[in-house]
């Protein structure tokens, strides 16, 4: 169907490579038994003539064009068939040698590559050669890009101001596990984190990125938008936090500057812009500040610690505080629940969003020195100290203030006082009196700043306030921009690509950053964050849901690609963890969820519309494979019904965008129900250089998706056409998923195509009956072949079984790209075909393959309005015995025929000027053998198998005019119709090709709809039956 060009190989460009092998065998000076000589060549002591890319490498002692295992070969890697770089080709390796005397190959010492395992390849190395190394990006370790930056974005104000106060409501035992349940979530999307992370190469996008290419664009792409959406709202969120606290300190000292409000919004967006100018600054600057933000939580923590230890003055002790008491651990290790909010999964739901931030870290994925070491180290680490954290500060200030007391200095009282209640009486106070009422101000479940109080040097805690809140914001800030700048170089999205570039040498994000301070200024002016604070809390539970589904779908399908470095982590507890994350998002705000998965669904509904033109080897084209696979195994275990026959047609297209007529026609009927495979033979001597068949198949296959064809591509090499096509035959489809119709356009040009070409066409036919295939042929009055029209990208000149020409074209190279975008066709099987008719002519019993096809056809919304009818042959005197007999069997297979026609007329003979066109068109075909014996028609015929001998024109007389009758029939009842489908005649094995042929020509000829000649192979393919 397609002839290959025989092409010249390219010369060969080859650069030598000393290997360890190589600098051991070779003895001091360079004169070793495997130096190279100047005659040294490729695989042998000639050079050798092979691909632009081959390097000829010394390995192992000898020259080969082989190669060792070197780290640039892998980098990079694309799809499967992709050409690595400095790794020859197969064909480099497995053609035939050439001597080329005119390419010396002499291996040149390269002390850096002479263990084939460099560490970074040329497109990888961030400096050129020669540059300032001071002009590097910045990249952090685990410590200081990781831990610290986790660290401080999961302390925050909960820390300080809420964590005494639900000591006190749950009690240290239910505090402790109210803890270590949520640090259960953020372990297990750490351990999540860590796998995803250490599965190979990871850039800048931090969770967008382990997302996308983890579970692909369609979920990746919803939740980085949300994501970096949610960061940018949480740095209004923290910068309000610290612009309250400023506000209270400016209250207590009478110094507001305008009003409560208005003071909010004046401080949060100074301090979002001096934010803002630390990371405009760069990285370095961002990370120092967060360093002095974490020693400044640092000493206010030991400063806390301190402050429990030392003895409790009159004052604290007014407050509550009395230092280490076993009696006061003891009751507040009990739960003491008050008001609305005292209850579990309350408290719960207020103390888990200080357990989260542990995504800091991987957001800066692409600033990190080795994200596969930093981001499982960093995280876990982080996640460790900030629980012990946690547990440590619960359990201390559960052990020194008591729940209520007054503050009075008033309330001392000598031991044993009567009508004095309350643990404090053993201290000498008695806070009865406001217990009692529920009036006291201080103790820890009623005053928010009991760590201040404890503290030894109460300034400190406020500044730790501080930092925890700038940190966070400032973590944010980073956050945000690094994330959409990676979503918007994916373009999955419209409208935000101009956000995607980057500046300097870390490709700083400045038009992310600009764009995150104007959402942070928007959302500080409106200063009503407690609407907002849910969603955004379930933005970031959203993240971890996928991350943990993440690291258990790629567990779960099993492919050969999950191959994670980190192995401390286990499919089912992160699939625990999924579940639990959205658990937890209805049970912190349920609408708020609801919310949530509604932008995340909406999302993903767009970019599944749009279908993005990406590739990440993304677990759900592995879990794709495997239900494929499981399907596919599962379906040969099934037997076959007739209730259950579906035409899978394997459809003789050649490059199927030479033919598009025939492939929307049978795609119309196969769509969304059956297979179709398009294949094409290319036509080749055996010993030729193959091409890229995955290139080419890839183009054409992304033809038909731009054409919506469900369909299949293949094609096979092949000497010649019949031979190629014998193969695809018996070897196209998968187990039960196999081609049981063979359908192929009708040869137009037989009268003056080669008479090899001729007997190819009819024994195709032969042979697919003899594999038991139906055979569906399509004929059209202006031809199935668009080639000529069309620019043709495919190199290779079809060889048609339309057309039949032959040539010699130039290499057989496919843009899939090109071809995909080239000028669609349209043909009349993309169009309305309105209020026309479908006509069947049911002259033979076929099994019922001439019915089923046009009823499929009729299914689909372009045919639907079509009338169908019927036509069937008969006897005068008997027709509407006939006719009711027909319409019987019909209703009995449902197909919703009601208009049958009986032909009476079939049998009549045909008009003379009909019978002599059939004669001039056998004519140059006759042997003209005058009735001679068979040896001797034998004989004549030899060479030339076509020939029709006298006696087969005689023995075929009748079948020859009912060719011709029917032809006239159905010009006469067809003439517009939208289409026309008939039975043919079955020719005989020995029949001549050339009578045959002229049978279906004259049976089809000067129709102007569409006409199918479908021909089943006499099995049943409808049934009335229910079993």
């Amino acid at each position: 169907m397609a002839e290959l060009p025989i092409a010249e190989l390219p010369p060969a460009r080859c650069s030598g490579r000393f290997t360890i092998s190589t600098l051991l065998g070779t003895e001091e000076g360079g004169h070793g038994p495997y130096t190279p000589t100047e005659s040294s060549g490729c695989d042998s002591a000639q050079p050798t003539q092979l691909s632009g890319s081959t390097l000829c490498t010394r390995t192992f002692g000898y020259n080969t064009v082989d190669v060792v295992p070197a780290y640039e070969h892998y980098a990079n890697s694309k799809g499967v068939g992709d050409t690595r770089k400095g790794r020859p080709s197969l064909a480099d390796l497995h053609s035939i040698l050439k001597p080329d005397p005119g390419h010396l190959c002499a291996p040149v010492s390269d002390p850096q590559r002479s263990n084939g395992l460099t560490e970074a390849s040329p497109e990888e190395t961030s400096a050129e050669p020669g540059t300032d190394p001071a002009l590097e990006p910045v990249r952090f370790g685990w410590v200081k890009g990781v831990m610290i930056r986790c660290m401080l974005n999961i302390w925050g104000v909960i820390l300080y101001l809420r964590l005494p106060w639900i000591t006190a409501q749950a009690g240290i035992a239910l505090t402790w596990l109210i803890i270590l349940m949520s640090v259960t979530v953020t372990t297990i999307t750490g351990l999540s984190i860590s796998a995803i992370s250490t599965n190979g190469k990871v850039k800048s996008g931090g969770t967008y990125f382990l997302i996308s290419r983890s579970l692909g664009p369609e979920l990746g792409g919803s939740i980085g938008l949300i994501f970096a959406f949610a960061n940018a709202v949480a740095v209004a969120m923290h910068t309000v936090g610290f612009a309250e606290t400023v506000r209270d300190l400016l209250q207590e000292h009478n110094s507001l500057i305008v009003d409560p409000t208005n003071d909010i919004r004046i401080i949060g967006v100074v301090t979002v812009t001096v934010l803002l100018g630390i990371s405009l600054a760069g990285m370095e600057w961002e990370a120092k500040a967060q360093i002095l933000f974490f020693l400044v939580i640092l000493v206010s923590f030991i400063n806390y610690l301190v402050g429990t230890v030392i003895p409790a003055t009159a004052e604290k002790q007014a407050k509550g505080f009395f230092s280490y008491r076993a009696d006061i651990f003891a009751q507040n290790f009990v739960p003491n629940w008050r008001g609305p909010e005292g209850s579990f999964f309350s408290l719960f739901s207020i103390f888990f969003p200080s357990a989260t931030g542990i995504l800091a870290g991987a957001n800066i994925s692409g600033d990190l020195k080795d994200p596969a070491v930093a981001i499982p180290k960093g995280t876990l680490m982080a996640i460790f100290w900030t629980t012990m954290s946690y547990l440590v500060l619960s359990a201390t200030i559960g052990a020194c203030v008591v729940r209520d007391a007054s503050g009075s200095l008033n309330d001392s009282v000598a031991l044993g006082s009567p009508g004095c209640e309350g643990l404090a009486c053993t201290f000498g106070w008695n806070f009865t009196a406001c217990a009692q009422r529920q009036s006291c101000r201080y103790g820890l479940s009623n005053y928010y700043q009991s760590m201040s109080m404890v503290s030894g040097f109460g300034p400190l805690i406020t500044a730790g306030i501080f930092g925890a809140t700038l940190s966070s914001a400032l973590a944010c800030l980073v956050s945000a921009p690094k994330v959409f700048q990676c979503l918007c170089r994916d373009q999955l999205y419209p409208l935000i690509g101009f956000f995607g570039k980057g500046y300097g040498r870390n490709s700083e994000p400045i038009r992310g950053y600009m764009l995150t301070y104007i959402i942070a200024v928007g959302f500080i002016l409106i200063a009503e964050l407690n609407a907002i604070a849910p969603i955004i809390s379930n933005f970031f539970l959203c993240s971890y849901a996928l991350i943990n589904f993440s690291c258990f779908h790629a567990s779960i399908t099993n492919s050969p690609g999950w191959r994670p470095s980190f192995r401390y982590y286990s499919k089912w507890a992160a699939l625990f963890g999924a579940a639990v994350s959205v658990v937890i998002m209805f049970l912190l705000t349920w609408w708020a969820a609801l919310i949530a998965f509604g932008i995340v669904i909406f999302l993903l509904g767009y970019v599944l519309y749009k279908k993005p033109d990406v590739n990440w080897g993304s677990s759900m084209q592995a879990s794709s494979y495997n239900m494929a696979l499981n399907y596919s195994v599962g379906l040969s275990e099934v037997d076959e019904h007739i209730k259950n026959y579906r035409p899978q047609c394997l459809v003789l297209t050649g490059p199927p965008n030479f033919r598009p007529a025939l492939v929307d026609f049978v795609g119309t009927f196969t769509k969304n129900l059956s297979l179709m495979l398009c294949g094409n033979v290319l036509i080749a001597p055996r010993k030729q250089k193959m091409p890229d068949s995955w290139l080419t198949a890839d183009g054409h296959t992304k033809w038909l998706m731009k054409r919506k064809i469900k369909a299949f591509y293949t094609d096979v090499v092949a000497e010649n056409l019949r031979s190629g096509v014998q193969m695809l035959i018996q070897a196209a489809g998968l187990g039960k998923m196999r081609p049981n119709i063979l359908v192929l356009g009708y040869k137009r040009n037989w009268r003056t195509a080669s008479p090899q070409s001729l007997e190819d066409y009819v024994g195709i036919l032969h042979d697919a009956f003899d594999f038991k295939y139906g055979v569906c042929l399509m004929r059209m009055k202006e031809g199935l072949n668009v080639s000529q029209v069309l620019q043709a990208h495919i190199n290779p000149t079809f060889e048609a079984a339309e057309n039949g020409t032959r040539g010699r074209a130039a290499p057989s190279t496919v843009d899939p790209t090109t071809l995909a975008c080239e000028q669609q066709a349209s043909t009349i099987f993309q169009s309305e075909q309105g209020k026309k008719t479908i006509d069947i002519y049911w002259l033979f019993d076929d099994g019922g393959l001439t019915l089923l096809i046009p009823y499929l056809m009729g299914r689909k919304k372009r045919w639907g309005k079509c009338k169908i009818r019927v036509f069937v042959g008969g006897q005068i005197n008997r027709m509407d015995e006939e006719r009711k007999v027909i319409v019987s069997l019909l209703s009995k297979f449902r197909l919703g025929f009601h208009e049958v026609h009986i032909l009476p007329d079939i049998n009549q003979k045909p008009q003379p000027e009909h019978i002599k066109r059939f004669d001039d068109l056998i004519a140059p075909f006759r042997l003209n053998d005058g009735f001679k014996d068979e040896a001797i028609v034998n004989e004549m015929r030899q060479g030339c198998p076509w020939k029709i001998s006298d006696e087969e024109i005689d023995k075929n007389r009748v079948k020859s005019l009912r060719q011709v009758r029917l032809n006239e029939i159905l010009l006469d009842y067809s003439r517009d119709a939208a289409l026309i489908a008939i039975t043919p005649p079955v020719g005989r094995k020995g029949c001549p090709s050339s009578l045959y042929m002229a049978w279906l020509e004259t049976l089809s000829q000067d129709l102007r709809p569409p006409v199918i000649l479908i021909r089943g192979n006499q099995e049943n393919v409808l049934t009335f039956y229910c079993q």
